[in-house]
C-alpha cells in the first residue's frame, strides 16, 4: 500500500512537471500568475450606465511579407481598397459608422504606391494608417532617424497621420515588428535599442499598441491594461510594468501610453482536454472573430481605472498574410459584424463603436478626464490637416 501511494504521488508529480513545462513552452508563466492573482483588482461595471465597447483592429500590414516582390504586394493592397467598402459599408455601429481598420504600415517595406492606395480607403472613411517597424541590431540614433523620416513621409507626401490637437505635433501610433518592443526578446533579437520608449515619445508616438505578444517570450507581465511606461536606463523591456491610466490622474509627460489588447486563458476548448488555449485578440484564418471570442474580449475588461463601463478591445491581425486576407475580406468577417449587431440588439445596455487606433487613444484621454463625451466618433475626421 505504501509503495502504491509512492507510485501515485510520483505520477502526479510527473504530471505537474509536464504541465508546468507546457506552460513555460508557450511562455504563459510570464503572465498567467498576473491573470489569476492580479496586483490590482479592476472595478465592476456600473449597472446604472450603458457599457460602451470600443473595437479597434490593428493590422500588422505587410504587403511584402516573407520578402514578396512589389508585383505581389500591389494586388494585395488593391484588393483591400476594392473590396473593403463593398463588404463592410453596409454595417453601422452605435454612431452610424462602418467598421474601421488601422493599417500599421512597416517603414522597412515602404513603397509610395502602397500608401497612395491606402489613402483612398482612409479618405473613404474606412480606415487609418499608423507605423509598424521591423528592425534588428539597431542603434538609438538610427532608430530616431527612421521614425522621424517615415513620419514626415507619411504626413507630407501621402497626407496621412495627423497633428496632435493640443501640441500641433505630427503624431503616429506604433506597433513593433516581431513583438520585440524595447529590446524585449530574451536573446536580444529583432530590436537592439533599450531606450526605444524614449525615442518613440520624442519622435511623436501617441501610443504603443504592440501588446499582447503571447505566446512570444517578449510578452509583458502586465496584461489587459492601459498604462504608461517609462524607460529604465540601461534596461530592456521597460514597458513590462508601468502606471495604470486612471480618471483624474495626469501621466508623466515623459512616459508613453500603452494600449493592450485582451490576453486570457480560453477554457472553452482546452488542448488535450486539460490545457487552456490562449486568447490574445489575434484574428487569423483558422481563428476568425466570433461572438464567443467577443465575450472573452469583454471579460478581459481592459479599461481606464475609474471608468469600467468603457471597455477597450484592441485586436490585431496580419492582413496581407496568405489565408488571413481571405478571412478578413470574406464571409466570416461579415458574419461577425452581423452577430455584433444582433448581440447589441439583444443587450440594449451594450453599445459598440468601431474606432481607429488614434480614436482609441483619444478616448483614453477622455476617460482620464472623467468625460463621457463620444462626439469625436460622431463623424469621420480627416487624418491630416493638409
Amino acid at each position: 500500500m505504501e509503495y502504491l501511494l509512492i507510485i501515485i504521488l510520483g505520477l502526479l508529480l510527473l504530471l505537474l512537471l509536464g504541465y508546468w513545462q507546457a506552460i513555460r513552452h508557450r511562455h504563459m508563466d510570464l503572465w498567467l500568475g498576473q491573470y489569476y492573482f492580479p496586483a490590482e483588482n479592476k472595478e465592476a461595471d456600473n449597472p446604472d450606465e450603458p457599457i460602451d465597447l470600443f473595437i479597434a483592429i490593428c493590422d500588422h500590414y505587410e504587403p511584402q511579407r516573407d520578402d514578396a516582390p512589389k508585383e505581389v504586394g500591389i494586388p494585395l493592397v488593391q484588393r483591400w481598397v476594392d473590396e473593403y467598402p463593398k463588404l463592410f459599408g453596409q454595417f453601422q455601429d452605435a454612431d452610424g459608422r462602418p467598421p474601421q481598420h488601422t493599417f500599421f504600415f512597416p517603414q522597412d517595406e515602404y513603397e509610395p504606391e502602397y500608401l497612395d492606395l491606402l489613402k483612398q480607403l482612409c479618405d473613404a472613411g474606412f480606415g487609418d494608417v499608423d507605423v509598424h517597424l521591423h528592425h534588428k541590431n539597431d542603434t538609438s540614433a538610427k532608430l530616431s532617424d527612421k521614425l522621424s523620416e517615415f513620419r514626415e513621409t507619411l504626413y507630407h507626401k501621402h497626407e496621412l497621420l495627423r497633428r496632435d490637437p493640443e501640441t500641433g505635433e505630427t503624431v503616429y501610433g506604433f506597433i513593433h515588428g516581431n513583438w520585440a518592443l524595447c529590446n524585449s526578446h530574451p536573446e536580444g533579437l529583432c530590436c537592439g535599442v533599450n531606450d526605444e520608449i524614449t525615442i518613440l515619445k520624442k519622435t511623436g508616438c501617441y501610443a504603443d499598441l504592440t501588446m499582447p505578444s503571447a505566446p512570444s517570450p517578449t510578452q509583458t507581465t502586465t496584461i489587459n491594461s492601459i498604462y504608461y511606461a517609462s524607460d529604465r536606463p540601461g534596461q530592456s523591456k521597460s514597458h513590462d510594468t508601468g502606471k495604470r491610466a486612471a480618471v483624474g490622474e495626469t501621466p508623466d509627460p515623459e512616459s508613453l501610453l500603452m494600449i493592450q489588447g485582451p490576453l486570457l486563458p480560453n477554457w472553452k476548448s482546452p488542448k488535450w482536454g486539460i490545457f487552456p488555449r490562449i486568447e490574445n485578440g489575434d484574428l487569423h484564418d483558422t481563428h476568425p472573430p466570433t461572438l464567443e471570442r467577443l465575450k472573452l474580449w469583454i471579460k478581459a475588461n481592459v479599461h481606464v481605472k475609474g471608468k469600467p463601463n468603457w471597455k477597450f478591445i484592441k485586436l490585431h491581425t496580419h492582413g496581407c498574410k496568405h489565408g488571413n486576407i481571405d478571412m478578413l475580406l470574406g464571409d466570416e468577417m461579415q458574419q461577425f459584424h452581423q452577430q455584433l449587431a444582433e448581440y447589441s440588439q439583444q443587450n440594449p445596455n451594450i453599445r459598440y463603436h468601431y474606432v481607429s487606433a488614434w480614436e482609441m487613444a483619444q478616448l483614453v484621454k477622455k476617460a482620464e478626464q472623467g468625460s463621457s463625451d463620444l462626439s469625436l466618433l460622431s463623424k469621420r475626421a480627416p487624418a491630416s490637416t493638409h
